[in-house]
């Protein structure tokens, strides 16, 4: 096989427009999908209280299910979409479209955290409001497969299901709401940054496919139906300007989720001084980032075992001991949550002891 062939066969794989719809269908499933009316906001409604009842008891099932039926990737598609073909006004009403669904989402997780009998911070929450590379990776490409799947001739319905429950944009929004429920707005400003990483990378995924595919830019700026020469050299001014912002504004937002991902890999790779030799059996890096999200007051936790010599019994007893430091007294409440978030990822935890220890002057 001569390499010409060989290349155009890899070509032939990788050929986002076999299959491809029309533009104009394309452009009518994105304007469709970011459309906000009655119905869109009760289905949003009804998937933000299922996946926050889902991350209050601890339900993935429920999650899930709220994801499948969440309607917010149609707007964040269309972004992607208005950005690849220089569309301003759509890009304007989606912009906005999000933005509105986002204090619909984030007002009724609120008020269901407000109500809800249940106020521990389960380990949904928590997993929620902890952005990594991972997270990004997945963002981006679920958003490359979504902008696929939308472009195709057939019904995209199927695949954009299947990414929306990868790239997660609805637990995060809940996360956001709890943390204002609760009023600890450090783990609140936590999960929306998750959603805004989400958000972002999947338009950057979307964003990608749909200029390879080079689809037509919209040339009449100032909608008179007249395409004039300075039009058209402004029209791709702009498509290489909103590109370039585009990658330049993502990789700024990337570098917390960056900076924390590599301070995970770290800990890991020089704890107990090799890979294989490091296995914290309690969690204990986990469970102390968690903590300092939830209670910034918090300076330190350990856990470990504590043996106990029974003199009648003549044994040894052995138990699991955790113990939380803080800059300042925890209230009962406070100590509760505590307690039943270190209970989630520690089998038969005995006891919890709280310290305060004021800071050296």
């Amino acid at each position: 096989m001569r390499a010409t062939d060989l290349g155009q066969m890899v070509r032939g794989f990788f050929n986002m427009n076999e299959g491809r719809a029309r533009y104009k269908t394309i452009r009518k499933r994105v304007v469709e999908d970011s459309r906000i009316d009655g119905i869109h906001v009760c289905q949003l409604i009804a998937a933000m209280l299922i996946a926050s009842i889902g991350l209050n008891v601890d339900s993935t099932e429920a999650v899930i299910g709220a994801m499948l039926i969440c309607p917010l990737m149609g707007s964040v598609l269309a972004i992607a979409y208005s950005a690849a073909v220089v569309d301003l006004k759509l890009l304007r009403e989606s912009a906005i479209g999000l933005l509105v669904q986002v204090a619909v989402c984030i007002a009724t997780s609120s008020l269901y955290f407000l109500i809800s009998p249940l106020s521990s911070t389960t380990e949904a929450v928590m997993s929620n409001t902890t952005a990594t590379v991972w997270d990004l990776i997945i963002a981006f490409v679920g958003g490359f497969a979504g902008a696929l799947g939308s472009s195709r001739r057939q019904e995209p319905y199927t695949l954009l299901a299947g990414v929306a429950v990868a790239t997660s944009l609805m637990p995060p929004l809940c996360a956001t709401g709890y943390g204002l429920a609760v009023r600890n707005f450090v783990l609140g400003a936590s999960g929306f940054y998750e959603f805004l990483i989400n958000v972002v990378f999947i338009s950057f995924g979307a964003n990608i496919v749909l200029t390879l595919m080079h689809l037509p830019l919209k040339k009449d700026l100032d909608g008179d139906g007249i395409i004039s020469p300075n039009e058209e050299e402004e029209a791709l001014t702009l498509s290489h300007t909103m590109r370039r912002s585009l990658v330049i504004g993502s990789l700024l937002l990337a570098i917390p989720c960056v900076f924390f991902s590599a301070q995970v890999v770290h800990r890991v790779m020089t704890d107990d001084s090799t890979l294989f030799e490091s296995f914290d059996t309690y969690d204990t890096e986990m469970i102390t980032h968690e903590l300092q999200i939830m209670y910034p007051k918090i300076t330190g936790y350990s856990i470990g075992t504590v043996d106990t010599y029974d003199a009648e019994s003549d044994t040894v007893n052995t138990s699991v001991v955790a113990t939380v430091q803080s800059s300042k007294e925890l209230s009962a409440s406070q100590q509760e949550d505590i307690k039943d978030l270190i209970d989630l990822h520690v089998e038969k935890l005995d006891e919890v002891n709280f310290q305060v220890v004021e800071k050296e002057k």
